[in-house]
């Protein structure tokens, strides 16, 4: 086995050299508890209480063992948190008036990078809170698709077929979201180009508990039949026309829609960022851009 280490495996010290080392750990300081606040690039929106409550009960015990890895952001607050927000809100519950930090320089998409693998690390985002973060990378800060993967130790698909959760209707990231439904669940129901439709058959997914298998055979289902649901508003009745949606977004992987007026029309392709336009450019004509 090769002795080097994935994204992931290196942490935090891969995106800001020095933390974990023997000297930070010497290096840490305590502060009071409010002198923190939280980091406004946390790509983690939603807290597990439980969670919190379990580790608010350990760290009333033990303490904080892994300090708190802070930035001086120059606001109301002398620190702002880069990881360990969940240890710091533990804290808070258990009643500890004092933290212990490392503090450290960062820009603002080292701040959101770190976020991200500290929580990727510990499976604390759901897919969409991933592709959220991996979108705001990628359009906020300019980085590419590969960058982004090699940056959170994924791979390059595995980052666009994330980023494609973010074309589904908005009940189907609802449902990702309330763990009502998977990831995977949520891409078999992609390869359906009507929202209308996705959400129908959301619906039954749900209410038949079906798995990811099931789905994507109910999907297929209704892919090869001519005839739609009464109850869903389809945008193109032509079966000619939705043949062709369907075709273009599974080769191009991303979603496509067709509007047609008569003889004319437009295709409407989404694209999430620079490094997945100039794959889709890749796909059609054969070359790609530098945006």
């Amino acid at each position: 086995m090769s002795g080097r280490r994935s994204g992931l495996g290196r942490g935090l010290e891969s995106l800001i050299p020095g933390i974990g080392s023997e000297a930070d750990r010497g290096a840490a300081i305590t502060v009071d508890v409010d002198a923190l606040e939280p980091n406004p690039l946390q790509p983690r929106v939603r807290w597990d209480e439980e969670q919190l409550e379990s580790l608010a009960g350990s760290i009333a015990e033990y303490g904080i063992i892994q300090p708190i890895v802070v930035s001086r952001p120059g606001t109301t607050k002398p620190y702002q948190i880069i990881a360990g927000e969940r240890r710091w809100r533990a804290a808070q519950r258990a009643g500890l008036a004092a933290v212990p930090i490392l503090v450290r320089e960062a820009t603002p998409a080292q701040i959101l990078e770190l976020a991200l693998v500290e929580n990727i690390q510990r499976s604390d985002l759901n897919p969409i809170e991933e592709a959220l973060a991996y979108r705001q990378l990628t359009v906020e800060f300019g980085l590419k698709q590969s960058e982004v993967a090699a940056r959170v130790g994924r791979s390059r698909p595995s980052i666009a077929n994330t980023l494609r959760l973010l074309s589904a209707s908005e009940p189907i990231r609802e449902a990702v979201v309330n763990e009502e439904i998977t990831a995977g669940h949520a891409k078999a129901l992609l390869a359906i180009a009507d929202a209308g439709i996705q959400d129908e058959l959301l619906n039954q997914v749900i209410r038949n508990d079906l798995s990811v298998r099931e789905t994507e055979r109910l999907v297929q289902r209704v892919l090869d039949s001519p005839v739609r649901p009464a109850t869903s508003r389809t945008r193109h009745p032509d079966p000619t026309i939705e043949r062709i949606a369907r075709d273009l977004q599974q080769a191009l992987g991303t979603k496509v829609d067709i509007k047609r007026s008569g003889q004319k029309g437009r295709i409407v392709i989404d694209f999430f960022s620079d490094d997945e336009l100039n794959a889709i450019l890749g796909r059609i004509v054969g070359v790609e851009d530098d945006f």
